[in-house]
């Protein structure tokens, strides 16, 4: 637990005399005077001429979104669903894995909301500060504008310890601005293992300006970057996955492919070679669903499923069969017969759980087994490692299955898997 905040400098006030907000602090004179200097009469009003009061602007924070690239147009569209911003969230320049995106509303209610989004990786609440060097980011104002982005992370999802990614981290300098965040937060500073990550980078590069009664141009100083994670873990660690299977999909990149089917709460939907449950899990997460299936012939994958979905507390809507996916004789009426509306899948790839030997059987099987059990309309959504095996079998497939849309590739751990979405014709 953190301890009570201590401000860095006396409460509601500045070095420069101004309220914390940075209004001057000014005091109304009790009486005013006429024009020449004696005491004036308040007139009686009608009410026309009064100002009207005004509404404060609505507080907004600045949120930096990072996701596995490939999957920023998801991330976009997910972002514009979920959080509806006034402004769409736009790359952050010079990354290819980070959109940044202004939201508006009280920073506790912004941070909720953000811990929804399933497609992104880790979410930070974004301080620029006009400073030339990370020193100066100790002094009161700075300093309590970082201490405010930590409480409002920890009120989202609590830590008990925090660390510093920069360059430079183990300098003089960081050392004593993780003295002054420990004594303010009461956090535990521990530069390995810190729950809370605190980045602190170089500002983006501004261009030059011109010096005033001078020729020369100069650079524009980029000043300096503080970002506070939201919560002890990324958003990608999911809670509910108790059972690590070897060679599970990514969770963010089942999110995505949920997200590209377009989940509808009255469909049935089949997951095929379900390992342990990581599409099921995001799938019913996002929507509800009129039937949830999981077929896998491994009965270890079918147990980390199981321990996996009652972790997600989803026990009762899903049904998990033992058996052959390329086979559905052998298991279609345990689902309750043909009619799916939507089929996942991630084939077995490489070595641990299949070869690429295999791989062409397997794929035009997960095909033709797709299509057998599903209506026209129904889309099925693949995610495969094996990109030249999938192109030629969508291709020999074309009488049963239509792509709408390339598919879209994604870069995870050294590996650059697609993720395929077709239409049953």
């Amino acid at each position: 637990m953190a301890r009570e905040r201590r401000d860095p400098r006396p409460t509601g006030t500045s070095r420069t005399g101004t309220s914390r907000t940075g209004t001057p602090r000014t005091g109304a004179p009790r009486g005013g005077t006429s024009r020449a200097g004696g005491p004036s009469r308040q007139q009686p009003s009608s009410g026309r001429n009064q100002p009207r009061p005004t509404t404060p602007p609505a507080p907004t924070t600045r949120i930096e979104l990072t996701f596995l690239p490939g999957l920023g147009d998801v991330l976009r569209d997910e972002v514009a669903r979920v959080l509806s911003p006034a402004r769409p969230a736009t790359p952050v320049p010079g990354r290819d894995d980070a959109l940044v995106v202004t939201l508006t509303g009280p920073v506790g209610t912004v941070l909720a909301d953000v811990r929804r989004l399933r497609t992104a990786v880790a979410a930070f609440v974004w301080l620029h500060f006009d400073v030339p060097r990370p020193r100066s980011l100790v002094s009161g104002d700075h300093l309590a504008r970082i201490v405010d982005a930590v409480y409002a992370s920890l009120r989202a999802a609590g830590s008990s310890s925090f660390r510093f990614e920069a360059a430079g981290a183990d300098s003089a300098v960081f050392a004593r601005l993780a003295d002054e965040l420990r004594r303010a937060t009461g956090l535990a500073y521990d530069p390995e293992h810190g729950e809370l990550v605190v980045k602190v980078r170089r500002g983006t590069a501004r261009g030059v300006e011109q010096r005033a009664n001078q020729g020369a141009a100069r650079e524009v100083d980029p000043g300096w970057d503080v970002l506070v994670r939201i919560g002890p873990r990324p958003l990608s660690a999911r809670t509910w996955r108790v059972a690590d299977f070897p060679g599970a999909a990514n969770a963010t990149i089942a999110a995505a492919m949920v997200a590209l089917a377009g989940p509808r709460d009255d469909e049935r939907v089949l997951n095929l070679m379900c390992g342990s449950g990581t599409l099921l899990v995001e799938r019913l997460l996002a929507a509800g669903a009129a039937q949830a299936v999981g077929v896998d012939v491994a009965p270890d994958a079918l147990d980390a499923a199981a321990r996996n979905v009652e972790a997600a507390g989803l026990s009762r809507r899903v049904t998990l069969l033992t058996a052959d996916a390329l086979a559905p004789d052998s298991w279609l009426p345990a689902a309750g017969g043909a009619g799916f509306d939507l089929v996942l899948a991630d084939p077995p790839w490489g070595a641990l759980h299949g070869s690429h030997d295999d791989a062409e059987r397997v794929h035009t099987g997960l095909l033709r087994a797709a299509h057998d059990v599903t209506a026209p309309g129904a889309r099925l959504v693949v995610l495969t490692h094996e990109v030249k095996v999938m192109e030629r079998c969508v291709r020999a497939a074309d009488a049963l299955w239509r792509a709408p849309q390339p598919p879209v590739r994604v870069y995870a751990k050294g590996h650059h898997p697609r993720i395929w979405l077709l239409h049953h014709l």
